[in-house]
């Protein structure tokens, strides 16, 4: 996924190779239009979808966790969706406030997700390797109104930070925090192990405050949302450095969801694992909004770790399940990894980053996942924008990112001209439909510059496509790295770093990794007469930063490599590092 969440995984598809291609006139215009299908879009909200399943399906499963005691019907969980919202309103939320979740994919999350849908509220996702820099920047801008939050995870301290940002929060009656650096924050609700700390709302505490507030009003509230209502809104980084919130709608995410299902062939019959996290558009739509659309079970793992996943598979008799490379890869070299059982194991999408085609390979032989497919897009496209089919040879799923969703159109363009270009010939990647975002919230001038007057999302992505209809991606416009399936932008590491009043220039890079697809690293110049170790570095980025922008390399330098014109050249030093690093194994990795 290009800016936001990079997916490549095979998907969707129902369209044979060339089907409804018409034959073109010499000098006719290249369209990709003749390789979609339309689609019948839900016109509904999350929370008018999850009443239906209920009413349908009040005693299929909908949710099962294997690591605690949670398991939950349509119809249980539905009702369980209710109280959460009515508490939400009855601590003061209204409709079109933002309701913020830092958590990891525990039964919390998704109870405040549907719930802030069903009462109208805009769900504001956080990633869980956040720190206290990110945090407060994604609090400020998003104008939070309350926050649901766990105590942290392994490495990461939340009550330790939210308290750092809001001295005044032990002290505060619950709904009534005051704080001038976030002004719209008004109560944050504790959903973690152990006593709840002062200052906050104790989720368990949620199901008994729901009951004052009225059935009437909540219903007549309820009946008067609307599917282009926004829903959520998730944290994407730019080139600038500055995260921006991209607005997505009922039916954005819904019907996005829609096109994954049926592109998997999902049913009721069907259980999806998800593994990867729920704040990000590949665990929320590619996983939740897929299972919801078809009545397919989830079956969540909190944290990803090969064991659980694979005992969640076996244990659940799961069809599905998602990761990026990998996460497939720690599955496939675990020491344990024949001890268990995939029988039912069919489908799932592999995305994230670009996937070892030996990896695909093994996931379809030794995993069973014979109709495993991949999808491309951009969290600001909701996410998905091409997919291929389950039908597709291993080649095309491995050599391309499939063909357009239905619904949605897609071209390649001249960066330069702007001018749409045909097949066998590399442009920017832009898309079109029901699927591109709102926009960024508050932000409207960066909107502008991602989505042309015409309506077409920019992706940033150079790509190339057949005649067909398929889409092969090769390359990347924007300044980016893809870690693991975390897009993460040099700009912003460069700014944070230059903070630090001993360095005098930064440039960071990508390198190749086997395990992760790329790895970051840190070239620096540091002022005259100051001196730094490597571990210092990473520890000024470890106390601010996400784990996964810390550099895994840092490398002191007196000179960036230049072009005559001035212009620092990254790609001499990647060349550099790999040479530097020994990485020549890693780089010579085959990917699709």
């Amino acid at each position: 996924m290009s800016a936001g969440v990079c997916l490549r995984a095979s998907v969707c598809g129902r369209l044979s190779a060339g089907a409804g291609k018409a034959k073109r006139e010499p000098g006719e215009e290249f369209s990709l239009k003749e390789h979609t299908m339309e689609p019948e879009f839900i016109h509904k909200t999350l929370g008018q979808v999850l009443e239906q399943l209920a009413q349908d399906y009040p005693q299929r499963n909908a949710v099962t966790y294997t690591d605690r005691d949670y398991k939950r019907s349509w119809k249980e969980f539905n009702e369980e969706c209710d109280v959460i919202a009515k508490a939400f309103l009855a601590l003061g939320i209204k409709k079109g406030d933002h309701i913020a979740i830092w958590a990891t994919n525990v039964p919390q999350w998704l109870l405040t997700f549907f719930a802030a849908a069903k009462m109208g509220g805009v769900l504001v996702t956080v990633n869980t390797n956040y720190k206290v820099f990110e945090l407060e920047y994604l609090l400020r801008q998003s104008d939070t109104n309350l926050l649901v939050m766990i105590d942290g995870t392994k490495n990461n301290d939340y009550v330790e930070s939210i308290n750092k940002l809001c001295p005044t929060l032990k002290t505060s009656r619950p709904g009534e925090l005051n704080n001038p650096m976030l002004p719209c924050l008004k109560t944050v609700v504790y959903a973690g192990k152990g006593e709840c700390p002062a200052g906050m709302v104790n989720w368990n505490n949620l199901y008994s405050l729901s009951e004052s507030y009225p059935d009437a009003a909540y219903r007549e509230l309820t009946a008067g949302l609307d599917c282009q209502d926004v829903v959520n809104m998730q944290y994407t980084s730019g080139t600038t450095g500055f995260p921006k919130g991209v607005m997505l709608t009922h039916f954005n995410i819904l019907n996005n969801g829609k096109a994954i299902g049926d592109g998997m062939n999902f049913s009721k019959e069907d259980r999806l694992c998800i593994t990867v996290p729920f704040f990000h558009c590949f665990g929320m739509v590619l996983g939740l909004m897929a299972c919801i659309t078809h009545a397919a079970s989830v079956v969540p793992v909190e944290v990803y770790s090969p064991t659980k996943v694979m005992n969640a598979i076996m244990t659940e008799n799961c069809t599905a399940v998602h990761g990026v490379p990998t996460m497939f890869i720690a599955m496939l070299e675990h020491p344990d990894f024949d001890k268990y059982s995939f029988a039912r194991l069919r489908t799932g999408i592999m995305a994230g980053s670009p996937c070892p085609v030996k990896v695909m390979q093994d996931v379809i032989d030794k995993m069973g996942m014979k109709e495993i497919i991949i999808v491309f897009g951009q969290t600001e496209a909701s996410p998905g924008c091409t997919l291929t089919s389950t039908t597709d040879t291993v080649e095309r799923r491995v050599n391309t990112v499939g063909r357009a969703f239905p619904g949605v159109e897609c071209k390649i363009v001249d960066p330069a001209t702007g001018e749409t270009v045909g097949p066998g010939v590399v442009g920017e990647f832009c898309a079109r439909g029901y699927n591109i975002m709102k926009g960024y919230y508050k932000m409207p001038e960066a909107t502008a510059m991602a989505i042309d007057k015409d309506g077409w999302l920019h992706l940033g992505d150079l790509a190339v496509a057949d005649e067909q209809g398929y889409y092969k991606i090769t390359g990347r416009m924007k300044d980016m790295i893809i870690r693991g399936g975390e897009n993460i932008y040099p700009k912003e590491l460069e700014d944070f770093l230059y903070t630090n009043p001993k360095v005098k220039d930064v440039q960071v890079i990508g390198v190749p990794s086997k395990q992760y697809g790329e790895e970051v690293m840190a070239c620096v110049i540091l002022k005259d007469g100051q001196s730094m170790t490597e571990e210092e570095v990473k520890d000024y980025f470890r106390a601010s930063m996400s784990r996964h922008k810390v550099p895994r390399y840092v490398r002191f330098m007196e000179a960036f490599p230049m072009t005559a014109s001035g212009k620092i050249q990254k790609f001499v030093l990647r060349d550099q590092a790999v040479e530097l690093l020994s990485l020549q194994e890693d780089a010579a990795i085959v990917t699709a």
